[in-house]
């Protein structure tokens, strides 16, 4: 459910100064959150969703998997903690 092709092999995230601990759990959800409230912005304006490739691939690199599955599945109950 992410972009195909050479953008879903984006490897490392950039340094990010709101994040400089070596623990990067909250970079990780604040770009999955920023990934979906993106989709979320520009679809409803009927826009291309290519701006925010950005933060898929940031979270993609630094979140583990089981993350990210568990997190979709709570999007997809409703049970989601975070705002989208």
């Amino acid at each position: 459910k992410g972009p195909r092709g050479a953008l879903s092999h984006y490897l490392t995230a950039p340094f990010d100064s709101r994040f400089p601990n070596a623990n990067q759990t909250r970079n990780c959800f604040q770009n999955y959150l920023d990934y979906h409230r993106c989709v979320k912005a520009l679809t409803a304006k009927r826009r291309d969703v290519a701006p925010c490739l950005w933060y898929f691939r940031v979270f993609k690199s630094i979140c583990p998997t089981f993350w990210i599955r568990r997190w979709d599945e709570q999007r997809e109950e409703g049970t989601f903690p975070g705002r989208i």
